[in-house]
């Protein structure tokens, strides 16, 4: 038997880990931002990602509540997007934030300088490109010493597998899993 039968062959076995327990959040509004990641009219549409169509209901609720309540909201774009590619359901309003970065939102640009000058301990992460952007901008925050909050009907890849594994990695991994609470946008409140 080759190696790569061997390896076709254990790959086969693996079993699928239960899905994870999601848990109700209570946000400190002070203490908290929404990051809302790449949701740009050429990555989340019917052909290139439908699935990022179905979150988008979850993320407009979550910005409007978050909204409301005098969260801090954050928004990003791909490095070669510009605010016209925002998906008009999720536009950030004027005087929110913007950020242009590659996967981790954190690198080459004041995501961190913005959160510590607005005294942010958590952040809440929802956005497309799951297995990418929410991935590394989690970890990148894990890094950072902040708490993590990923409602996961609001993460969105191209396929299921991408999101299962971003998940399944998020709770799992040194670098994250003792600072991510998995939950769902219903699950969320503020206090």
């Amino acid at each position: 038997m080759t190696s790569e039968q061997t390896i076709i062959e254990e790959w086969e076995r693996v079993r699928i880990p239960a899905p994870p327990e999601l848990e109700e959040v209570k946000l400190k509004l002070r203490e908290t931002a929404l990051l809302v990641l790449d949701i740009q009219n050429q990555n989340c549409n019917e052909e290139r990602r439908p699935r990022c169509l179905k979150t988008l209901h979850n993320i407009q609720m979550l910005i409007e509540k978050s909204r409301k309540s005098g969260m801090l909201v954050i928004f990003s774009l791909t490095s070669a997007a510009s605010k016209a590619d925002i998906r008009r359901e999720i536009l950030p309003k004027r005087e929110e934030t913007i950020i242009k970065a590659g996967v981790d939102k954190f690198y080459k640009t004041n995501l961190e300088d913005i959160l510590k000058e607005n005294k942010i301990k958590t952040v809440v992460i929802v956005g497309t490109s799951a297995n990418g952007a929410v991935l590394h901008t989690a970890t990148g925050a894990a890094a950072r010493k902040f708490g993590i909050i990923v409602p996961v009907d609001g993460i969105s890849s191209t396929y299921p597998y991408e999101e299962q594994y971003t998940v399944w990695h998020l709770i799992n991994a040194p670098g994250t899993r003792r600072g991510v609470i998995l939950t769902n946008t219903e699950k969320i409140g503020f206090i």
